[in-house]
């Protein structure tokens, strides 16, 4: 991967990036082939079974989450800068703690595990550095569609399909005849997200799971991801820098951009992933979703 040097088009890049970007893009190598690992126990133990319990939200947990969750926090435990680690299976560190963070690694050990359960191979690994309440790098690599993508800000943001060398990404204008909404397999439509297809008119649609959705739009090959149901922090941190390195967006209804550990939830605002910035994307999202959690 060659990743493009810092112009002087990007000084306010680099004063908000306190981690140099050198260690930075060799950071997010590191990070990568620790995602594949991850990924790679995650394909094994879907081979030779696992169980499943449920949480307290009433979403599933599998040994495949917690193998993954292990293998990422001892990784990350040895590389550096040494940060603290948020993962969705040890999230109950307070904020009173976290609110000193100024730096730390925030992960999904396996996003997407309905469609892990599915068998559609349409889950993710996610790992993101978030520094000063905003990504700095991040992954997101899909060990069974054998595809990631990630970016470091400053440098764009690249996809890699299996031993392949990274391409670069990014967003497109939207269609003139139609946009292309990408949608998770649910047979059914929420009232919100129906409301927000039907304020956006005709439109195409894409299927994919987990956080790939978003990438699909970082990739140009959907325009528009919204998310009108509760998600957490560690589902959104790594494709948004992916998005947004892709020259894209991911914003909540007062359309400003999301930020991370800056309150005692966890949870996101509703939000919405887009590309074409010439279109109010928000605005489709209604007034009924501009509340956070």
């Amino acid at each position: 991967m060659v990743l493009r040097p810092l112009s002087q088009g990007d000084t306010e890049t680099v004063a908000v990036m306190r981690l140099p970007t050198e260690s930075a893009v060799t950071l997010t190598q590191e990070v990568l082939v620790l995602a594949q690992r991850a990924g790679r126990r995650i394909v094994e133990i879907a081979n030779a079974g696992y169980e499943v319990v449920t949480k307290s939200d009433a979403t599933p947990l599998t040994t495949a989450d917690l193998a993954a969750h292990h293998i990422i926090v001892d990784g990350l435990g040895s590389m550096q800068p040494h940060c603290p680690v948020l993962s969705e299976e040890s999230d109950a560190i307070p904020f009173s703690e976290r609110t000193g963070w100024s730096r730390h690694w925030l992960v999904d050990p396996l996003d997407g595990t309905r469609e892990f359960l599915r068998g559609n191979g349409e889950f993710a690994v996610n790992i993101a550095l978030v520094e000063d309440n905003v990504p700095l790098l991040g992954v997101v690599h899909a060990p069974v569609l054998d595809v990631a993508y990630f970016a470091v800000r400053g440098h764009g943001a690249w996809k890699q399909c299996g031993g392949a060398t990274p391409v670069p990404i990014h967003v497109r204008d939207v269609p003139a005849e139609r946009p292309t909404v990408a949608r998770s397999r649910c047979p059914t439509t929420g009232p919100r997200l129906q409301a927000f297809l039907n304020r956006l008119g005709e439109h195409d649609e894409i299927t994919m799971g987990a956080s790939l959705k978003s990438c699909l739009v970082a990739e140009g090959a959907a325009d528009v991801y919204a998310r009108l149901g509760p998600t957490g922090e560690w589902d959104t941190a790594a494709a948004q820098i992916i998005v947004e390195e892709a020259g894209g967006h991911i914003v909540d209804a007062t359309a400003s951009d999301l930020r991370y550990n800056m309150r005692e939830s966890l949870i996101n605002p509703h939000f919405v992933v887009y590309g074409d910035d010439r279109i109010d994307w928000a605005s489709h999202m209604g007034a009924f979703d501009t509340d956070r959690p």
